[in-house]
């Protein structure tokens, strides 16, 4: 088994950046998912309620990013937010410290988006702790939902596909490693695993929302695919009839590639590295 594709999102729910190496860090992967939009109440904004957020292009500079998409100016953000306005950000059930952008950058995404919005940032001084029930001890996120890395193995989208009418890509389940050589959700049972010099070890299965049914190249959603394929038969309590609620599933969560913490930091991992299953 080998990974085969690498792929961080510096923006939460924004374009994703396909890598051939990155840096494993305590939040996951360098870059990825260090900057977040809120809305005015400073709630997490993402793809579930607008879609358009799939065909923002993001790029990494040496110091910042580029955002840009069809219809605006590209708009530079630099890493270094200054002297700026702190506030406490949501991110589902959890709350945060951020750093919020200028004016101009804020502009941009409301405008871009057509809603009131502030993009903001997850200085060095914050910690968000994953989730408890699977937290060995002051392990920290990003702005990602819930855990720091997402892996999917090839095969399972391709037995996923199999019972599909129209395929989809990988891209609409936004994995951060995908795997060559796994059978089928082999991952829904690893329970550690090392790739290149950096240990991982599993926490839970990945409970998908609709985000899936977007198609990350236009923004527009199928409504109902894949999900409503994958519910007869990727619903936790078909998956994990004894444990899911283990998990802190619920019985209908339909399950799809699976969650990460990382053991180690600092560590390079790349595309073709092996992947033994410890």
């Amino acid at each position: 088994m080998k990974i085969s594709e690498i792929n961080i999102y510096p923006i939460k729910s924004l374009g994703e950046i396909p890598l051939q190496r990155s840096i494993v860090e305590d939040r996951g992967l360098q870059y990825d998912r260090r900057f977040m939009l809120v809305d005015e109440n400073n709630d997490l904004l993402t793809q579930r309620e607008f879609s358009k957020m799939a065909t923002i292009d993001v790029e990494v500079l040496e110091n910042g990013l580029n955002v840009s998409t069809d219809g605006f100016e590209k708009m530079q953000i630099s890493n270094d937010f200054g002297e700026t306005e702190k506030v406490k950000v949501r991110v589902w059930q959890s709350f945060c410290d951020a750093l919020v952008a200028n004016d101009e950058i804020n502009r941009w995404f409301s405008e871009v988006l057509k809603t009131n919005c502030r993009l903001v940032k997850m200085p060095d001084s914050t910690h968000r702790q994953i989730n408890e029930l699977f937290n060995k001890g002051n392990e920290i996120v990003s702005f990602a939902d819930g855990y720091p890395l997402l892996i999917i193995s090839e095969n399972s989208l391709a037995d996923l596909n199999k019972k599909l009418e129209k395929q989809i890509p990988m891209n609409r389940f936004r994995p951060n490693l995908v795997v060559s050589g796994a059978t089928g959700f082999a991952e829904d049972n690893w329970k550690k695993i090392k790739i290149g010099n950096t240990i991982f070890r599993s926490t839970k299965p990945c409970a998908r929302c609709v985000i899936p049914t977007i198609d990350q190249k236009t923004g527009i959603s199928d409504v109902k695919e894949p999900l409503k394929t994958l519910a007869t038969f990727r619903k936790s309590s078909d998956v994990f009839p004894d444990t899911f609620e283990e998990y802190g599933l619920g019985k209908n969560d339909i399950l799809f590639g699976q969650n990460l913490v990382a053991e180690n930091f600092g560590e390079e991992i790349k595309v073709g590295d092996e992947v033994i299953v410890l």
